[in-house]
């Protein structure tokens, strides 16, 4: 079973093997369909219509599918190849290792944010942002500037204290666990990481920054470890809800697969270092 590391802790050759799958997906067209699928899905997701990947209930269970795609789509590539997980309130600064030139390059050169070194620097030929929203080709980034600080492990102890998965309105307005970890309530956990990144990462079309599928892998061991915190809580909604995704609905676009389907990683992927007592419902 596929086991997704912390990547503080990847080897040279697991850097290696992650970053060769990500660069073969973008060479063979693969890569850019998931941009696009994220940003169609940032578009259309508002409070008071119809929503599915953010600002909603399914926003954890939707990008759960999301990423077991993406990963089964690198694993056709590199069997070896899992996804790593970034746990920001560790590493927390743009001297963390992920921001080497040995993985994921560094931040934005001032006049334009334009990432110059690593392997997905628009110098290589190898990584041109397709999938845009200016007319700008490569991959920026402006590490901190947006927002200064990362947010902490004290501030997502407090998000994951929350007993209640989401309440009315179902929205970015809600005061449950979800809303608070997506960030749009609270300490703003999911949202100011993407903020702190900039470049592409504040913008719909943040997966063309490969640190997107680590942020959401770790978003996603978060889910796990409320969970594992809250037995006796689970996703809410349960049934006749409008324009959100209910327990037993099918999520867009795949209308194969609902929340229920999506609440127990250990189906698909294990952890590092699981949650204790991971009793999830």
């Amino acid at each position: 079973m596929t086991v997704r590391k912390n990547q503080a802790t990847l080897t040279p050759d697991e850097k290696r093997a992650f970053t060769s799958a990500l660069l073969e997906l973008k060479r063979n067209g693969s890569y850019d369909r998931f941009v696009t699928t994220h940003n169609g899905f940032i578009m259309s997701d508002t409070d008071s219509g119809d929503r599915v990947g953010h600002r909603s209930p399914s926003f954890l269970p939707w990008h759960r599918r999301f990423l077991l795609e993406f990963e089964e789509a690198l694993q056709k590539v590199d069997a070896s190849v899992a996804l790593p997980y970034w746990d920001w309130t560790v590493d927390r600064t743009t001297r963390s290792s992920l921001w080497a030139p040995d993985f994921l390059g560094g931040t934005g050169r001032a006049r334009d944010g334009q990432v110059i070194d690593g392997p997905f620097a628009y110098a290589t030929g190898r990584w041109n942002v397709d999938v845009r929203v200016d007319g700008r080709a490569y991959l920026r980034r402006a590490l901190g500037a947006g927002v200064a600080q990362l947010p902490t492990r004290a501030e997502v102890d407090s998000v994951l204290a929350m007993p209640v998965y989401d309440m009315a309105p179902w929205n970015s307005s809600s005061n449950g666990f979800r809303n608070h970890l997506e960030g749009w309530r609270g300490a703003n956990l999911h949202n100011r990481v993407h903020v702190w990144v900039g470049g592409q990462m504040s913008t719909g079309v943040s997966p063309n920054d490969p640190v997107f599928w680590m942020h959401h892998a770790f978003i996603d061991k978060l889910w796990a470890e409320w969970q594992a915190k809250h037995p006796q809580s689970t996703y809410l909604p349960a049934a006749g809800t409008t324009n959100v995704v209910d327990l037993n609905d099918t999520m867009r676009p795949w209308n194969n697969v609902t929340p229920a389907d999506m609440l127990d990683h250990r189906k698909f992927y294990t952890f590092d270092t699981e949650p204790a007592a991971a009793n999830q419902r």
